[in-house]
């Protein structure tokens, strides 16, 4: 049984549920891309699929079923990388889970100006301050979008932050995805 919290909105469980999924993975993982689809399209036109996956016992048919894509490029950049991607009519949204290190607002006025980014990367890695996180940011065609971030030092289900603003830069490199 699971230990995601109850959600009522189809995006926010699905990104819940890619959290959890991610969770029993542990820390210090690649990044991981999931095309989202509709749970009971999913179920009528691909049913060996959707038997596959678990969903042939499921009265639910309402929602979104995570479907991981394969293991994203080792040594090429996310951003790069998300800008290869086309989906098929049939995804209706994807969503990424990705780890970083991140600062609280206060340390921003300390980050040194016109540091590059592998020489940034460095100095945020070495700040008192910083914190492990995984975000898992999810969006639809619709313009529809979610979020979750887990905190490394509080890494419990119950801690899990969700919104649909929490990491608007990945929300808008995701959502690029689904233009023509």
């Amino acid at each position: 049984m699971s230990n995601t919290p109850m959600a009522t909105n189809p995006l926010t469980r699905a990104v819940l549920e890619i959290d959890e999924y991610a969770s029993g993975l542990g820390w210090d993982q690649p990044a991981r891309l999931f095309a989202l689809v509709d749970t009971a399209r999913l179920k009528a036109q691909e049913p060996a699929l959707a038997a596959q996956l678990g969903l042939q016992d499921e009265s639910e048919t309402a929602g979104l079923t995570p479907i991981e894509q394969e293991e994203i490029p080792a040594g090429k950049a996310l951003d790069e990388f998300l800008g290869t991607i086309a989906w098929p009519d049939a995804v209706a949204g994807c969503a990424l889970t990705v780890e970083r290190l991140m600062l609280p607002p206060s340390a921003e006025a300390a980050v040194p100006q016109g540091l590059s980014e592998k020489k940034l990367t460095a100095w945020v890695a070495q700040h008192p301050d910083r914190q492990e996180v995984r975000m898992t940011v999810a969006v639809l065609r619709d313009g529809s979008r979610d979020s979750a971030i887990r905190l490394r030092e509080k890494d419990s289900p119950t801690e899990v932050l969700t919104g649909p603003e929490l990491v608007p830069g990945l929300a808008e490199a995701l959502a690029a995805t689904f233009v023509d």
